[in-house]
């Protein structure tokens, strides 16, 4: 072979790892987690000048739908507690965003096997899946962020702990981890120190933190703060205590989701078994399974299998998920 086509083969081979590499970095350059890190923190020293620091309001509770927060959910039973579930997800909507965009979903998810020509049974599944992935969605994100809350816990207690033995007062403490602490536990402490700061009794600005931030770590943290200033005695080694505590306990609860990440994925694959199953059947053969929505017998061996398999999910999930 001639030496210049092997030459040519490496100098394409040598392009292509160059022109990958390059991509890769302009990649990593916008969407990497140190990229994103310092342009959060460019982006938060940017606004620093813009925004009115005598502003408590939580922008996050604006929205078009905001009248569905102030007046359909106060007379509802359960509303208030629905407005602060969806609050501590902090996804950047309202309830009321949220309750009109799954009854469109839900809405949707009836009208269409309808208009397909579908026994009801489709549509009562439509409304079921549909009108669900809004809550879906909302219970995946504020898992996260709980889960955030809880990692940053025992760095913030530390951070305070140092700043109590340094000299600081307890308001300066908080304030330095709400300038210090990224989001979510940052911007929370600094609205706790900016309702110190602007009047509000300190228990009270504490149980509002309490109550914005449902977490036990941190409700440990509020009940020793109250016992603390009308007991006396050494903050600093308390809250020291409470992170060592909130340390064990995360580690222990690392090692259950570990053991029993096992068991998440075969209730995962159990439950889409079926569907997969019953989609692909329907693909290749439909006239097979059309006797399950067009016979009344089918229908109901249908709608037990789908009590059944709900029952089931609620069972494996009551298993897997163990509390620590």
């Amino acid at each position: 072979m001639d030496s210049s086509y092997i030459l040519l083969g490496v100098l394409l081979f040598v392009a292509m790892v160059l022109g990958l590499e390059g991509l890769y970095q302009v990649w990593a350059s916008r969407n990497s987690a140190e990229a994103k890190r310092v342009a959060a923190r460019l982006r938060s020293i940017d606004n620093i000048d813009v925004q009115s620091p005598l502003s408590l309001e939580r922008l996050s509770g604006r929205g078009r739908w905001q009248w569905i927060d102030t007046q359909l959910l106060p007379v509802m039973p359960g509303g208030e507690a629905l407005r602060r579930h969806v609050a501590v997800a902090g996804v950047g909507c309202n309830a009321g965003e949220l309750l009109l965009f799954s009854a469109l979903l839900a809405l949707a998810g009836f009208l269409l096997p309808v208009l397909l020509d579908k026994p009801l049974l489709f549509s009562l599944a439509g409304v079921l899946g549909l009108g669900c992935l809004p809550w879906l969605w909302l219970s995946r994100k504020r898992q996260q962020r709980i889960m955030a809350f809880e990692k940053q816990i025992p760095l913030a207690l530390d951070l305070m702990g140092r700043a109590l033995r340094a000299g600081h007062a307890f308001p300066t403490a908080v304030k330095m981890v709400g300038d210090e602490m990224p989001a979510p536990l940052g911007p929370e402490f600094r609205q706790l120190a900016d309702e110190t700061n602007y009047g509000i009794p300190q228990q009270e600005a504490l149980l509002r933190l309490a109550e914005r931030v449902p977490i036990p770590d941190l409700n440990y943290f509020v009940v020793a703060v109250i016992i603390q200033r009308e007991s006396g005695g050494n903050l600093a080694e308390l809250l020291d205590n409470i992170a060592t505590i909130v340390r064990a306990r995360l580690k222990l609860l690392g090692q259950v989701r570990t053991l029993s990440a096992e068991g998440r994925l075969s209730a995962i694959i159990l439950i889409a078994l079926p569907f997969a199953t019953a989609a692909l059947i329907n693909l290749i053969s439909p006239d097979f399974m059309a006797i399950l929505w067009t016979d009344p017998a089918g229908q109901k061996l249908v709608g037990a299998a789908f009590v059944s398999m709900l029952l089931g999910a609620l069972w494996m999930r009551k298993i897997i998920r163990i509390r620590v």
